[in-house]
């Protein structure tokens, strides 16, 4: 379950420039954390870090892939859905395009962030049938 996720040591993506601020998690913030979870710049090289920026996706487990279109991190996360479709990966991508980042721990407040939930718990009923 990747929920909006952070894959790559970069604010380059059309996304980080369209939600830098104003839509709960900003591009300041995103440094912020990135500077607080980082050794160096150089760290944000490793695949570990950045698994975008890994040659090989292949053999990886099977994933569902959410964002948000009102998140610095949605392109990412949906090049991130791309690679590992094409390493042949099997991959669920859902995009809650009217969303900001943060809405799956905001059910109570934001029924996309119902649907949300919902959506991730059957994903994983499935996966654990397989």
């Amino acid at each position: 379950m990747l929920i909006y996720p952070v894959t790559n040591h970069s604010y380059e993506t059309p996304s980080y420039t369209e939600n830098a601020n104003g839509y709960l998690l900003t591009k300041d913030s995103m440094a912020w954390f990135w500077n607080h979870y980082l050794r160096n710049e150089e760290d944000g090289k490793n695949p570990y870090a950045s698994p975008l920026q890994a040659e090989d996706l292949s053999g990886l487990p099977l994933a569902l892939v959410v964002t948000a279109g009102y998140d610095p991190l949605r392109d990412e996360g949906v090049a991130y859905a791309k690679r590992l479709k094409e390493a042949g990966v099997e991959v669920e991508e859902s995009s809650y395009d009217e969303m900001i980042h943060g809405l799956f721990w905001m059910p109570g407040v934001l029924d996309q962030g119902k649907k949300c939930i919902e959506q991730v718990a059957s994903a994983l009923r499935r996966a654990l049938e397989k």
